[in-house]
């Protein structure tokens, strides 16, 4: 069985009604319409719509719909984007954020929300944008990011003189493991105030470095993004015949390497409650996405990577964990992910579903 891949049909003509607030009446036809992108197969099987459930699940949208559009608008106009998506948000961001909320009501304790994507798939921008809506809709968020837990320059650097493979922030083996544990499981338990670690990209000329921690009072969802949050190690013997960029001998000895190092975030990967998955058609989107990224940054007034230096460094992410190796085989999981979300390159999602669901 394959992905439901995501129509967006009619949408467009009836979405901006509902811009407009409860003011403006749907007409049936509308009703119609947007009763029957529920139903579409894609999204009745990510998300639980049946026939019996779609009207409680039309209302419910709808209602959420006018709590939260005025705010994702602003967030969107924030990001210097030219209008918001308004198939996206109906189709993909807020069903994403009722379903985490349901995650979070089966719980008697703040939920902790993994999300896994490679450079440049919009994890981070996802994790703001579920913020905004999940706050609107009266859920308390805080984010953290697996780059929140780098080891210190410091660290860092002596990592790479005792290891010079590791000339890179970013693989297993560059983040202090301690400190996640302690900081996911405080916000597991509740024991707030928790001090968040934050980590600024542009320091050291883009080497990064540790920032002033950010204190939480209070969190009902936790969103823990990564490049790998969630990937477990694989056979070592799958290394032997890698695609590329590992095609050298030493290439297949920094694999094992940071393959070894994996098993020791297992325990990290424990703290997670749930796990959607980022694709891209094509991870070598990855170096579009990242260029495009950096030049944001430096844009905004920071410093970062040349585009030189940001294909060696995505490459580098390649030859440690590659894709279709450790991220690929997650897609068919339902033991370990809950959520996958394809993306396209212009990072448009194409098709969601639960790898459950292909089984």
């Amino acid at each position: 069985m394959s992905a439901h891949r995501i129509h967006f049909g009619p949408l467009a003509a009836v979405l901006p009604k509902l811009t407009l607030g409860a003011g403006v009446p749907l007409t049936s036809q509308d009703r119609f319409h947007l009763r029957a992108s529920l139903l579409d197969s894609w999204q009745a099987a990510a998300f639980t719509i049946t026939n019996d459930t779609v009207e409680a699940a039309l209302e419910q949208r709808i209602e959420d719909w006018r709590l939260v559009y005025p705010a994702v608008a602003q967030f969107c106009q924030q990001l210097g984007w030219p209008q918001c998506p308004l198939e996206v948000l109906w189709l993909l961001w807020l069903p994403l954020a009722e379903q985490i909320i349901q995650w979070r009501r089966s719980l008697s304790r703040p939920l902790v929300q993994g999300i896994l994507g490679v450079q440049g798939t919009g994890k981070t921008t996802l994790t703001r944008i579920l913020a905004v809506i999940l706050g609107q809709l009266g859920w308390q968020v805080c984010g953290l990011s697996i780059d929140d837990l780098y080891k210190t320059y410091a660290e860092r650097q002596q990592l790479q003189q005792a290891d010079p493979r590791f000339r890179w922030r970013g693989p297993p083996g560059t983040h202090d493991l301690e400190l996640g544990m302690k900081v996911l499981s405080q916000l597991r338990q509740a024991q707030f105030p928790v001090a968040l670690p934050r980590f600024d990209k542009s320091a050291y000329s883009g080497a990064g470095e540790r920032t002033a921690p950010e204190l939480v009072t209070a969190a009902d969802v936790v969103l823990f993004e990564g490049w790998f949050v969630g990937v477990r190690p694989i056979d070592p013997q799958q290394l032997t015949t890698a695609p590329a960029p590992i095609t050298t001998e030493a290439d297949r000895a920094f694999a094992r390497e940071v393959n070894s190092r994996l098993q020791d975030y297992l325990p990290l990967w424990q703290q997670l409650d749930q796990l959607i998955v980022l694709y891209p058609a094509d991870y070598r989107f990855s170096q579009q996405w990242r260029q495009q990224a950096e030049q944001q940054m430096q844009a905004s007034g920071k410093t970062g990577m040349s585009a030189t230096e940001i294909n060696q460094f995505v490459t580098y992410f390649w030859r440690s964990l590659h894709p279709d190796l450790f991220i690929r085989p997650l897609l068919q999981d339902p033991d370990w992910v809950d959520l996958v979300i394809e993306l396209d390159r212009e990072h448009r999602p194409t098709a969601i579903y639960q790898p459950a669901s292909l089984l």
